[in-house]
């Protein structure tokens, strides 16, 4: 764990310049607008340990695999989002100096993302190996409301400095990709050109017919009054900008402000890239900085009046939750349903900006709950788009009949992952793709996506849980044989519990919606038989396999076994391990690590998490006591679904630390990864920790119900929640509830098993002992 940064209710705030954590930094300060964004990267030259990354979203690399030893079924290729032409930057030169901040002096070095308006700032003094001593002013910010826009105001004082300032704003499509498998550059560069009015950077992506188009212009104050200066033109193969200056005096400050346009071929049509880059920097400028600045203001104002959660009595929690809900809207836009969220979003290149099954785990809950139903349903729509493609990666591996298995890691529909333990057998990625499908129609009450979308998905999976089983003549029951569970520190196990349980709960949805669209949709399921050639006699064998299931379980005490076998290995406890070794990823064999009983995260306890109408409070309560000791949390998915199960049987305290944790594992970097990139896909996981766990919202026949706790630290917390298209405003403190309807129409709620019904524009006061 690190703690450098201030604690701030609306800022992230890093008071002197820490080299040795500058790429963790990096990440921590990122920004971004759900279209583009980029790591918090230095605009001037920094020749020190960096990872310099901006990213366009939708834009993809195909890479080719690289692996040790090849098996059947792998992908020839790894998807990447890759590294995009660098537009942040602007170098600064004196007479004979340019600065670097790896080798000037760097003093009094201060720097805030301020997440209420989503503007980067830097405030530091340097002075050069010369002796000339300079302030530098830095804001940036990347426009929500004009999603192709990025913005830089540079500004630099001289303290003791006489003569000529250079300013160099400038865009490098000669960018390196950290994470490449072969160190192979990834843009062919169409045009670089530099006029007087603007540089444009017209970039196509190798072997993948994507575009970009980067266009920026500038305008350039002496003491707050715009000058005009003759630009010197910079146009190389693969980098474009100006050179820009003013003769300064000490006391003089010389500002430039940098507008850029960022075009992909994913929004414009490729013929107009350039046009379109060129006229959106020109309008900006035009426009001006204090107007977009404002526009950028309201909007996020906008965005907080739904997201924001306060929290009474703890800085550190209030915090890092807006943290994550800001980081979780800069990086998803959610306009597009052939996009989805990547681990890392635009924080980092590890896992190349592919999809995992963490959209599924956290991302649609809370969309769904915290209001963004259009946003849910386009990450639904994603998985539905590339049914076939999950059908073809089925039939690579030997499924028939269009059996679906959705691919671990993805950008387009196919599989990049190409570790045979994680590829071939991780295959609860469909359990949790199948569940969100449940979920949707459980919280909203719609049924036209099932029936129009997601019955198809049901039925793909469906097929392949049917085949993926294997009948046991001694046991007399269906196993699931050779798979990898949530818990990746234990690999080709035989009956995960959480898989096998997913796949009895997935074939019960999918009898459960055959029915429901039967009934209520007729022509869909007309359509929905003949597109996927599905036979009633299907279903004989999916009843069969839901009442027969092997779930290995310990009678004597009461829990769920996370496999065969498991009970086997030396039962200790992590407090057991010399902290020196953790997080044991990065410190143990892994043969000693799949030896050990310690879990990356409990998939006995995410079962229970997920399915919990399901289990009795002492189910969860005996599971939770047994495996929580045993689970390292070195998964980011992992603090906030024990965090919840903790405050469900009622252990705040220790739901209070998980949720700490959960919350604040970027910012306080618990994993020691802090420098690969933030966990995107993760965030929604503390808001949900307190939305699930400390408020206690379920769903009960069609009630949304409350079973609230506070811990002792906090005063208060509120935050907005959405049910069936509807808002409620929900205030929760030592001695009472207050809920607020915000709805033109009477909601009905259940509070500690009471039921009682809420006005519309009405609110409702509920003692609490």
């Amino acid at each position: 764990m690190k703690k450098y940064l201030k604690t701030d209710e609306w800022n992230i705030i890093e008071e002197g310049f820490h080299v040795k954590d500058q790429r963790a930094s990096e990440s921590i300060f990122s920004i971004g607008n759900g279209r583009i964004g980029q790591r918090g990267n230095f605009e001037e030259k920094y020749t020190g340990d960096t990872l310099q990354g901006s990213y366009i979203a939708g834009i993809y690399f195909q890479d080719r695999t690289r692996v040790g030893w090849w098996k059947n079924g792998y992908p020839r290729y790894f998807s990447r989002m890759p590294n995009a032409p660098y537009w942040s930057g602007i170098n600064l030169r004196l007479i004979d100096e340019e600065l670097d901040l790896e080798l000037w002096d760097v003093d009094q070095f201060d720097r805030k993302l301020s997440m209420r308006d989503g503007i980067s700032e830097r405030t530091f003094t340097v002075t050069s190996p010369k002796g000339y001593t300079l302030q530098i002013h830095v804001e940036r910010f990347y426009s929500m409301t004009q999603l192709n826009l990025c913005l830089i105001k540079y500004s630099v004082t001289s303290v003791n400095y006489e003569g000529k300032i250079s300013l160099l704003p400038y865009i490098n499509g000669d960018v390196v990709h950290e994470s490449s498998n072969f160190n192979e550059k990834m843009w062919n560069i169409i045009l670089a050109e530099t006029t007087r009015e603007y540089a444009l950077l017209w970039a196509q992506t190798k072997r993948e017919d994507s575009q970009v188009c980067c266009a920026t212009t500038y305008q350039l104050f002496k003491n707050s009054k715009e000058i005009t200066s003759r630009p010197i033109r910079i146009e190389k193969e693969k980098l474009v900008g100006f050179s820009v200056g003013s003769d300064v005096k000490p006391g003089e400050r010389l500002s430039l402000i940098k507008y850029t346009s960022i075009v992909s071929s994913l929004y414009c049509d490729r013929k107009k890239l350039v046009e379109q880059s060129v006229s959106e920097a020109q309008k900006a400028k035009s426009t001006g900085w204090e107007n977009l600045l404002e526009e950028q203001r309201k909007e996020w104002s906008k965005i907080w009046d739904i997201m924001d959660v306060k929290i009474e009595g703890d800085d550190e929690v209030q915090q890092a939750i807006r943290f994550n809900i800001f980081q979780i809207r800069q990086n998803y836009k959610g306009d597009n349903p052939s996009l989805n969220i990547g681990a890392k979003g635009f924080t980092g290149e590890k896992y190349g900006g592919n999809t995992q099954w963490n959209t599924e785990l956290c991302c649609i809950p809370y969309y769904l709950l915290s209001g963004s139903e259009k946003l849910a349903v386009n990450l639904l729509l994603y998985r539905y788009n590339h049914l076939p493609k999950a059908i073809e990666n089925a039939e690579k591996l030997g499924f028939l009949n269009g059996a679906a298995l959705y691919p671990m890691v993805t950008m387009d529909g196919n599989e990049c992952h190409n570790e045979w333990e994680i590829t071939f057998e991780e295959i609860h990625r469909n359990g949790i793709i199948a569940y969100t499908i449940d979920l949707y129609t459980n919280y909203t009450g719609k049924t036209d996506y099932v029936a129009k979308y997601g019955l198809e998905v049901l039925i793909g999976i469906s097929r392949f849980w049917s085949q993926r089983v294997s009948f046991s003549t001694p046991k007399q029951k269906y196993v699931i044989l050779g798979v990898t569970g949530p818990n990746e520190y234990e690999n080709n196990v035989d009956n995960n519990w959480y898989t096998n349980y997913s796949c009895v709960q997935n074939l019960k949805s999918t009898l459960h919606y055959l029915k429901l669209v039967q009934k209520e949709y007729p022509t869909e399921y007309q359509r929905i038989i003949a597109k996927t050639n599905f036979e009633p006699e299907e279903t004989k064998r999916w009843k069969d396999i839901i009442e027969n299931m092997f779930f290995p379980e310990d009678k004597e005490t009461g829990i769920f076994v996370q496999q065969d076998g498991y009970l086997d290995k030396e039962l200790n406890v992590v407090a057991d391990i010399n902290p020196a070794e953790r997080p044991i990823s990065q410190h143990w064999s892994w043969d000693r690590i799949l030896r050990s009983c310690f879990i990356k995260q409990s998939d006995v306890l995410l079962g229970i998490y997920l399915y919990g109408n399901n289990f009795s409070r002492s189910t969860v309560k005996k599971n939770f006591k047994f495996y929580e000791p045993r689970t390292l949390h070195e998964s980011s998915l992992s603090y906030f679904v024990h965090s919840i199960l903790a405050a469900r049987i009622g252990d705040i305290e220790k739901a209070y630390d998980l949720f700490l944790k959960a919350t604040r594992l970027d910012l306080d970097d618990y994993n020691n990864d802090l420098k690969e990139g933030l966990h995107i896909t993760s965030m929604p996981g503390s808001w949900l920790a307190l939305v699930e766990g400390f408020a206690g919202i379920k769903l009960k026949n069609g009630k949304v119900s409350f079973d609230p706790l506070i811990p002792q630290k906090w005063k208060s917390y509120s935050f907005k929640v959405n049910f069936n298209g509807y808002f409620l405003l929900i205030k929760i403190a030592k001695e009472e509830i207050i809920v607020n309807n915000l709805a033109e129409v009477d909601i009905d709620i259940q509070v500690l098993d009471q039921n009682y019904t809420i006005k519309r524009n009405g609110f409702l006061t509920i003692p609490l002992k």
